[in-house]
């Protein structure tokens, strides 16, 4: 299935979240729930969701959950935006298993991170990716990298070395290194996505392609204002509007992990009845639905 908004310079779209999973307050899986946040969030400026990634609590669902998912994404709004199936882990053979299967339901993309623990060489990390990407079939790829949460960088010369690989055609960013990446921009071709909320404004003027984001689950319509800003060469109102997130970026992003802060934020939108995690993350305290709440409202993102 090809991406509704796919184009050469932003291949997965320009405002991606990366969405939450909702759960019953039992734990388990909850379609329903996760369609009525795939239709808010694209609804309110979204044009591309990832799914199944780290803010998806990846790591304690099932490739069989991650399929329903999958599938359940891209009925509500695979009409109207791109849908990347996180498929990232630390066993080639697993997310190998996940790229097929997300390559079967008719996902537009794959998002692959660096496999984390294992610390892997780097001739490792390009073994994981190519094989991923073959996988997948024809599947466009976005790389993640991540060394805060994986271990270890993607080294420049992986880089180059995938920079002809028709396949993988984006990479989303958390080392924050701005030089870095215009020169990997300037010399793979690679199209680049935000993946640090605080930074998606200095991305998007470097030439960034996008953002892929946690804090969009509650400023989707800000963050498209934004890039629309940044495209019209308007960076005034490209700056008023990350001064005005600055609340919600901390509150969301400098107390607790993401998805759980994500997920409380659903609720206070009144997105998700409830915030319920999976172990070994714990659902968002009183005190932190607070830090959040006002969060929010600081950035005019929620009424009193």
């Amino acid at each position: 299935m090809t991406s509704p908004l796919a184009t050469e310079a932003a291949p997965f779209g320009r405002v991606l979240t990366a969405m939450v999973t909702p759960f019953t307050r039992e734990g388990e899986l909850d379609l329903d729930a996760a369609q009525k946040v795939a239709t808010y969030l694209v609804d309110h400026g979204n044009d591309g969701l990832v799914i199944s990634g780290t803010t998806g609590e990846s790591p304690t669902t099932t490739v069989e959950e991650d399929g329903r998912l999958l599938v359940a994404v891209l009925e509500a709004v695979g009409d109207r935006a791109t849908v990347v199936a996180g498929v990232g882990t630390n066993d080639t053979r697993h997310s190998v298993a996940l790229a097929q299967q997300a390559k079967k339901a008719g996902a537009h993309g794959t998002l692959v991170v660096t496999p984390y623990y294992s610390k892997p060489p780097q001739s490792g990390i390009l073994s994981h990716f190519t094989q991923v990407a073959r996988a997948g079939d024809d599947l466009p790829v976005m790389l993640y990298d991540i060394p805060g949460r994986s271990g270890v960088k993607i080294a420049d010369e992986t880089y180059l070395a995938m920079a002809d690989d028709p396949q993988i055609v984006a990479m989303k960013d958390a080392v924050g290194d701005l030089s870095r990446g215009s020169w990997l921009m300037n010399e793979t071709g690679l199209k680049i996505y935000s993946g640090d909320d605080p930074l998606n404004l200095p991305w998007l003027a470097m030439g960034a392609s996008g953002i892929v984001s946690v804090v969009a689950h509650a400023a989707s319509r800000q963050y498209a204002d934004m890039v629309a800003a940044v495209d019209a060469g308007d960076l005034p109102t490209a700056r008023a509007i990350h001064h005005q997130l600055l609340p919600a970026v901390s509150a969301m992003m400098n107390h607790t992990q993401g998805a759980i802060t994500a997920k409380a934020a659903m609720q206070l939108l009144g997105v998700l009845e409830h915030r319920t995690m999976r172990d070994p993350l714990p659902d968002a305290t009183d005190d932190e639905v607070a830090i959040v709440r006002d969060g929010l409202m600081a950035s005019g993102l929620l009424e009193s």
